[in-house]
C-alpha cells in the first residue's frame, strides 16, 4: 500500500514542479519519472543539510524540490544542445 502512495506523491510532485518550470504537465507518465526521481533527488540534497521529510506533506515538497531542479539541470543540457546545433 506504501508503494502506490509513493507513486501518487511522485505524480503530484512531477505535475506540480512541471507547472512551476513549464507552466503545464508533460503528461501523466513523464510527470510519474519527474517526480519520483525528483523525490530521490531532493532526499539525497535535504539530508545533505541534514534535514529530512517528515510525513505527507514533507515527502512532497522534498519531492517538488527535487523534480524542480531535476527539470532545471534538464532544461541547461538541452539547452547547450540546442545552442551546439545552431553554431
Amino acid at each position: 500500500m506504501f508503494f502506490l502512495w509513493y507513486l501518487l506523491i511522485g505524480l503530484v510532485a512531477g505535475w506540480l514542479a512541471n507547472l512551476i518550470v513549464k507552466g503545464q504537465g508533460s503528461g501523466l507518465f513523464i510527470n510519474l519519472i519527474v517526480g519520483i526521481v525528483g523525490g530521490i533527488l531532493g532526499g539525497w540534497i535535504f539530508s545533505l543539510f541534514g534535514w529530512f521529510a517528515v510525513g505527507t506533506v514533507g515527502s512532497l515538497i522534498t519531492s517538488v524540490v527535487g523534480a524542480v531542479l531535476l527539470l532545471w539541470i534538464v532544461s541547461l543540457v538541452r539547452r547547450d544542445k540546442k545552442t551546439k546545433r545552431i553554431e
